[in-house]
């Protein structure tokens, strides 16, 4: 029923307040975003960085060439 929904507020009123979850959960998500990357991943974004992209990084073990283009699929690696 269109009657049970609240109107919207006044212009004048004060917004509803978050619910007191609510700042926990940014404090949490803030500690996470402020924290250092491992050094594990550190050194797989550089080995990524190193990989020429002309080779399209098809070596791994994914298993397919899925990464190819249309043009490059008669091409031998």
């Amino acid at each position: 029923m269109a009657s049970d929904r609240k109107p919207p507020p006044a212009s004048g009123e004060q917004p509803q307040r978050a619910p007191e979850w609510a700042d926990g959960l940014k404090q949490l998500y803030d500690s996470v975003v402020e924290e250092d990357l491992p050094d594990s991943f550190k050194t797989l974004l550089a080995r990524l960085d190193e990989i020429d992209p002309r080779r399209g990084g098809g070596g791994g073990s994914g298993g397919g060439n899925s990464s190819r283009s249309p043009d490059d699929r008669g091409a031998q690696a």
